[in-house]
């Protein structure tokens, strides 16, 4: 990062970087208020004995200073411009939530619910709008296991982002080992939300036709609540011209009362940015002799003849497979971030006149340990086979600041069997330090300083 790179070049200079304890005791004196440990880079000025702050892109790409220290220009992000790390102590994190808003002029608020089925890919849009990952992503559903908050500030607006778990069943609750919350938070965050976006995975045949049960019941219970549908992983779709096939079964063909209107279709990076305005008949006359799956018929089997012919007459009952009440349609990539920005734009617009909640300092509403927990579960899941992952337990022993400055962490990783154990060591311990090195760079981008992980596999007694 080019504050790390600017700190570097002031070391070589004479100044030395403040630890996180000397950092907190400046802060304890009333140096750099409003300043907190892995905001940016601090160090010790050799000559006067004063700290100096450098807070994490706070000069121009183009400075002088970046110039005379050789430090080569940065991309700048596709979305979450200058997002604020996490706080690395449970002390600061309470600290930084307890603050009062800084409340502009013109404050702007909304909460926004993301729903969808597992591993469409929630988390990690979630991630992209934030501009930092602080909210656990693997290939392996039920990655996240309870509702987590994350707060995206922009000039005078403030999202709100709810991640929710993915919506399922009490027999996939016992399947997984999962918690009985998981079947209620999702439920009990739509009530707070003031926007629903519900995620689909395009690329999943299972899933790309309808919106599963669990979805719509939830959209049923917020019926008052706007809601938009967000198609994900449309770069692995093979035949882009499915989608608006797709976007029709999806909203039966109904988009804020009127005929499917596509806000943002993905286009190759070089291209303009694309609306699709378009109707439906083509789709509805081609398809209107065709039955849907999952059609519920209520001819019996043991009915007679005369009754069961009577009833054959009758139309069937097709099961609802869309939701005819979305305000509008969207089509991205999450995991590459592409559209994500139009998305973004569109949340912003929504927001309405209203007190911010929560300081612009804050990123998420999970503590440290919850940051941590998470990322390292998300390299478990990556890397284990099947159910083992999911009865793995996690359990604290060392959280303090080292030597040097940097945040050391020993974490034990409680296994139920001896075989469980050999999978997550591996070979000559290759993926337990595989783990460790993953998630402690994850853990190094999201609370923005130094992070020495080390993991023990330890079986249940």
């Amino acid at each position: 990062m080019a504050a790390a790179a600017l700190a570097l070049g002031l070391v070589r200079l004479g100044s030395r970087p403040l630890g996180l304890a000397e950092l907190r005791a400046w802060r304890a004196g009333g140096a750099f208020p409003g300043v907190r440990s892995g905001l940016g880079a601090c160090l010790l000025n050799k000559a006067s004995g004063a700290p100096v702050f450098l807070a994490a892109r706070s000069y121009e790409s183009d400075s002088a200073l970046v110039h005379i220290l050789g430090i080569p220009k940065e991309e700048k992000p596709l979305v979450g411009q200058h997002p604020p790390p996490v706080s690395a102590f449970q002390d600061e994190h309470k600290e930084v939530l307890r603050q009062n808003p800084d409340q502009p002029d013109n404050p702007k608020v909304l909460k926004i619910a993301i729903i969808g089925a597992p591993n469409a890919g929630k988390s990690t849009l979630s991630n992209q709008l934030l501009g930092r990952k602080v909210l656990p992503v693997s290939q392996k559903v039920h990655t996240t296991r309870r509702s987590a908050l994350g707060v995206l500030t922009k000039d005078d607006t403030q999202l709100i982002i709810l991640d929710t778990p993915g919506l399922t069943t009490p027999m996939k609750r016992k399947k997984h080992h999962l918690e009985d919350s998981l079947l209620y938070d999702p439920f009990r965050t739509l009530k707070k939300a003031d926007l629903v976006v519900v995620l689909v995975d395009v690329s999943d045949p299972y899933t790309q036709n309808r919106l599963q049960p669990q979805v719509l019941r939830a959209l049923r219970s917020v019926p008052e609540t706007p809601s938009v549908l967000v198609l994900n992983k449309v770069d692995l779709l093979k035949k882009r011209g499915h989608l608006l096939h797709l976007v029709t079964k999806l909203t039966e063909g109904v988009v804020h009362g009127k005929p499917v209107r596509v806000t943002s279709a993905l286009r190759a990076r070089s291209s303009p940015a694309a609306t699709w305005d378009e109707t439906l008949e083509d789709y509805q006359t081609s398809e209107s002799g065709a039955e849907e799956p999952g059609t519920d018929t209520e001819a019996g089997g043991d009915a007679g003849e005369e009754e069961g012919a009577a009833l054959q007459k009758e139309p069937k009952k097709k099961a609802q497979i869309g939701w005819p009440h979305f305000q509008d349609v969207f089509m991205l990539a999450a995991v590459h971030g592409e559209e994500v920005e139009t998305l973004k734009k569109y949340l912003l617009q929504q927001a309405k006149p209203g007190p911010w909640r929560f300081h612009s300092e804050v990123l998420t509403s999970q503590s440290p340990q919850e940051v941590c927990d998470n990322i390292i579960r998300e390299k478990l899941l990556e890397y284990l086979p099947e159910e083992v992952p999911y009865t793995v337990v996690q359990e604290q022993e060392v959280w303090s600041e080292g030597p040097g400055g940097e945040l050391v962490i020993l974490q034990n990783l409680m296994v139920r069997k001896k075989s469980h154990m050999k999978m997550l060591l591996g070979h000559e311990g290759e993926i337990i330090k595989r783990v460790a090195q993953e998630a402690g760079q994850d853990l190094m981008n999201a609370f923005l300083c130094d992070v020495h992980l080390k993991l023990c596999v330890k079986l249940q007694k």
